[in-house]
């Protein structure tokens, strides 16, 4: 496997990372991960969000809210102005500002894999939203005394505000994935033990492996095998979390090299796998 690493996991570096951007050319990124939470309000644009393995034309007031484990990406479709706020939040950082009565952490874990992102707001909670990440702005460009204080304040808020909307919401978003991507993801999904060729996804779809390959890439910004790695990867973990030893890890989760399994995980996840089931006791 010599192509070049197209995935990110991307280092969160504080407690919580703050960004209000506006960009005016064509965006998309490649699916990628942070090592942190993140609440994602789209405020406007002509933007498709992937997660996981579905797809959402996004509105404006459409909250967003994504944990470490799941893969996204967006996709600006024009050169339209293109508006966002974006919130990393450690786990240790979110744990802190929670109480045994308030879990802040639940929005984000309570729910099935790349299920239940999205709430849309109406008007009046947008406007409560970006009443709050306004006044945190202020705060965090601000040296006055109290202002550390006041910003863990107003995202402690945020997150209260955030938590309610999801209990409150029972709208399931349309998922504008195409069918193709999606069955070949979950193909990848239930075989990743075993070997996966273009060959057997040809067989299986009936379709050209070169028209496969270029549809998948379109829509996910990564290459087919790049993709079977990451999810290689994330099976891997699964197993070194429920203790398997890091041979068990390597081949239950479809590696044959043992060599190339350390060097591919190392990569892609940032750490040693041993490393990583050190952290997880």
């Amino acid at each position: 496997m010599n192509e070049p690493f197209e995935l990110r996991y991307d280092p969160i570096h504080k407690d919580y990372l703050y960004l209000h951007r506006t960009t005016t050319y064509n965006m998309g990124t490649f699916y990628h991960r942070h090592e942190a939470y993140e609440l994602y309000l789209f405020l406007r644009g002509n933007v498709k969000f992937y997660i996981e393995n579905s797809c959402y034309h996004l509105q404006r007031g459409d909250l967003l809210v994504l944990n470490p484990e799941e893969m996204h990406r967006s996709f600006s479709q024009d050169e339209s102005e293109y508006e966002r706020i974006t919130i990393n939040l450690q786990k240790s950082y979110l744990h802190r500002l929670s109480t045994p009565a308030t879990p802040l952490s639940w929005c984000f874990d309570h729910r099935p894999k790349g299920k239940g992102n999205i709430v849309h707001l109406e008007e009046a909670e947008l406007q409560q939203v970006l009443r709050l990440t306004g006044d945190l702005e202020e705060v965090l460009s601000s040296d006055a005394y109290g202002a550390d204080i006041l910003a863990n304040s107003m995202l402690a808020q945020l997150l209260v505000l955030t938590n309610t909307l999801f209990h409150r919401t029972s709208i399931v978003p349309a998922d504008i994935m195409p069918e193709l991507v999606r069955r070949t993801m979950e193909y990848i999904d239930a075989h990743l033990g075993q070997t996966l060729t273009l060959e057997q996804l040809s067989s299986t779809f009936h379709l050209n492996s070169t028209y496969i390959s270029r549809q998948f890439k379109q829509h996910t910004g990564l290459t087919l095998r790049s993709y079977i790695l990451d999810r290689r990867i994330s099976l891997a973990k699964a197993c070194l979390r429920e203790g398997l030893s890091i041979t068990e890890a390597c081949y239950q989760s479809g590696f044959s090299d043992y060599a190339n399994f350390i060097r591919s995980f190392t990569k892609v996840a940032g750490m040693s796998p041993g490393r990583y089931a050190k952290q997880e006791l």
